[in-house]
């Protein structure tokens, strides 16, 4: 075969479980310790992930004589004009394929292309398909969608991409059930590849490791594998769900304990890359704007370094330690 796919069953234990965290400190001095951590280079990702993780404040009452319901967008997928950007290349083999906000990726191998995130039902042809073709790309050549987890921002298209071009679907077995159970049919995939931790997607000379870090979903999956920039390889990092959701102590647990997991993972790996799936987070269009204007002699402005990213993984860290403080004390003051 010349094309080869492997999703190998690498038994992988997590170091730690999410019941035995022990989170010391006050909100404040984990909020501290978020900005601290972001400084001014992730500023959006401390900002909406501890927004994310903190207790909502209580609803001002409606103002006298207005209604308090109502008011969502129209039905229908928003205009273009709201969400349409131009695709890039970034690396060799990397190429950027989103939206305004909303990341997808096209990792270029030789045996086909893999999709990293599909974006949204309504935006995959105009951003992802016709993307493509306008860097040059062909996309009958899309061999494998990578989901990161089981929301429509990030799983929408992938059944376009299915249903058009065969591509395999590729999510961890807790997302597909996330997805049976809350993805609309018209939009969801049919059941595919089931990842488990540590399983690799190899397609021709490149090699994806994914890891299962739940927290932000059940089987939110970050992944590392290799570009190429003029030549010179480099590693990438994802950290696949950035924002905590649901205000459970057993979610925030389960998020620290990923997090501290991924960092290990991370450090170990070398990595000098993080890419988001949401572009405020990495700086994703700050960056491609910088590429526009690059010389010979300029480093790629996605490449930060790796303790970068370790700082990108602790400030998200730091805001769910802040969060589980928040809404433990809630709960304990409420059952009193």
């Amino acid at each position: 075969m010349t094309k080869t796919f492997l999703i190998a069953a690498v038994m992988a234990v997590a170091t730690a479980t999410a019941g035995a965290q022990q989170v010391t400190g006050t909100v404040d001095s984990h909020l501290a310790a978020a900005k601290a951590a972001a400084g001014i280079q992730f500023t959006a990702l401390q900002e909406r992930v501890c927004e994310s993780a903190l207790p909502a404040p209580a609803p001002a009452a409606a103002p006298a004589g207005r209604g308090g319901g109502g008011g969502g967008r129209q039905a229908g997928p928003p205009p273009a004009s709201q969400w349409h950007v131009e695709p890039a290349k970034v690396f060799d083999n990397l190429y950027f394929v989103g939206m305004t906000d909303w990341s997808a990726w096209a990792l270029t191998t030789s045996q086909g292309i893999i999709v990293i995130d599909t974006i949204f039902d309504y935006s995959v042809e105009d951003e992802v398909v016709n993307g493509l073709k306008k860097l040059g790309l062909n996309p009958a050549d899309i061999k494998y969608a990578l989901v990161s987890h089981a929301h429509t921002d990030h799983i929408g298209g992938a059944k376009y991409l299915q249903d058009h071009f065969g591509a395999r679907v590729v999510m961890s077995k807790e997302d597909w059930d996330v997805s049976d159970r809350t993805i609309p049919e018209r939009i969801r995939p049919k059941r595919d590849i089931e990842v488990r931790d540590g399983d690799k997607l190899t397609l021709g000379d490149t090699t994806i490791t994914m890891y299962v870090t739940p927290g932000h979903t059940p089987g939110t999956i970050s992944s590392i594998y290799q570009v190429k920039d003029r030549g010179t390889a480099h590693t990438v990092a994802t950290w696949g769900g950035t924002t905590i959701q649901g205000g459970k102590p057993g979610t925030f647990l389960s998020y620290i304990a990923s997090a501290e997991r991924y960092r290990d993972i991370v450090k170990k790996s070398g990595a000098d890359i993080v890419l988001s799936n949401h572009t405020a987070y990495d700086n994703t269009h700050a960056n491609i704007a910088k590429l526009a204007t690059r010389t010979p002699n300029d480093r790629n402005p996605f490449v930060i370094g790796n303790a970068a990213i370790l700082r990108y993984i602790t400030t998200a860290e730091e805001c769910a330690k802040a969060g589980y403080v928040a809404t433990t004390k809630l709960a304990a003051s409420t059952s009193r």
